[in-house]
């Protein structure tokens, strides 16, 4: 069975557990979403080349020089909806810096991730690449959704985290800023 297939049988049972009367969770009743993320010794990081929403290509290798948020995600994943708000605001706090976002949602097509940006207070002003193929989501060895890479200014990967982010915590624009330093 390929990632895929298990990602879509996991898409599948949250769904149906989501379905379910009374299943729904309220947002008072889910975890707080963390605000860390792990440091690594600094790895090259793999290539990132991918269509956007509007049919614009982003590539990793042309931001070196700036610190990058590579973040894989699904909107049928609801830690990964819940932490694309806190994503924007980072990215609009750090708006003047050497520092992009790039959002890679995993499997979906242009039509569902805007019927998901569609719902949300404040659109992304991030671009939202599309790894319809799931191969570089399998170059980055993602093992789960969400899953986040930070990158700095000569391209390598510095930390990580799987799991659902409270990205404009005052800890982690710290860090940021302290790789933003560098």
């Amino acid at each position: 069975m390929g990632i895929r297939d298990r990602m879509t049988g996991v898409a599948f049972a949250l769904l149906c557990l989501l379905g379910m009367p009374g299943a729904t969770p309220l947002a008072a009743d889910l975890p707080p979403l963390s605000h860390s993320l792990t440091k690594l010794a600094p790895k090259a990081a793999p290539a990132l080349r991918l269509k956007d929403v509007d049919g614009a290509t982003h590539d990793l290798a042309q931001l070196k020089g700036r610190v990058v948020l590579v973040n894989f995600w699904a909107t049928w994943c609801p830690p990964c909806r819940r932490e694309m708000p806190s994503m924007e605001r980072l990215s609009q706090a750090l708006k003047g810096d050497a520092f992009s976002v790039l959002a890679v949602d995993v499997g979906e097509d242009v039509d569902t991730i805007e019927a998901f940006t569609g719902q949300l207070d404040t659109m992304p002003t991030f671009p939202i690449v599309l790894d319809t193929r799931s191969r570089v989501m399998q170059a980055w060895k993602v093992a789960g959704l969400p899953t986040t890479y930070l990158v700095d200014r000569q391209g390598r990967i510095v930390a990580s985290a799987i799991g659902g982010r409270e990205f404009d915590h005052p800890e982690m624009v710290a860090l940021i800023r302290g790789l933003l330093k560098k």
